[in-house]
């Protein structure tokens, strides 16, 4: 039987959703018995792969690559998890939604810099007008909230999925 093949990445976010999902401990020997990590932070891929069965993403969608990235990994995935708050509702990046972009650059990059002020272009994605959560931009299959989700909901998910089950989140989840 072939091994599930999982991508997972963050967009505009703190990572804290795949510092939970480390957190599973030793029971990723688990999922790695089932699954194969085809993309991610810790993985050396640097295009997300066709024919990936679980898209995990992280955090929101706030600049040009985010958005262009989470498309690509829709198209090219199977199913689609919005993991953590940032995901689900656009949580904290989106706090910058009520400033017009090139004030909150100008602010940030000149008004705040100590030395070299000026606004970054060179290897920086443009931003967005706001972030948005990922279903703004992209079919979410699964949302799975909280800041971060704790790493037993995470592995729950994981497990229902790799036993080809939906995964009832119930009362089990909550945002914060």
């Amino acid at each position: 039987m072939d091994k599930v093949k999982i991508g997972t990445c963050w967009l505009d976010g703190c990572s804290g959703c795949h510092m939970s999902l480390l957190d599973v401990d030793e029971s990723i020997v688990t999922i790695l018995r089932k699954a194969d990590i085809v993309y991610g932070p810790l993985v050396d891929a640097q295009e997300w792969p066709e024919g990936t069965d679980v898209a995990i993403i992280e955090g929101a969608v706030s600049s040009q690559d985010d958005r262009e990235l989470v498309q690509t990994a829709r198209a090219r995935s199977k199913y689609l998890i919005a993991l953590g708050d940032c995901a689900v509702t656009g949580n904290v990046p989106s706090m910058r939604n009520g400033i017009a972009v090139r004030k909150l650059l100008e602010r940030v990059y000149v008004e705040g810099a100590d030395v070299s002020a000026g606004i970054p272009t060179d290897g920086v994605p443009p931003l967005l007008r706001q972030a948005e959560p990922l279903r703004q931009t992209v079919k979410v299959d699964l949302h799975v909230p909280g800041c971060p989700p704790r790493p037993n909901a995470i592995l729950m998910v994981l497990s229902e999925l790799l036993e080809g089950r939906e995964p009832d989140l119930g009362s089990k989840l909550r945002f914060g």
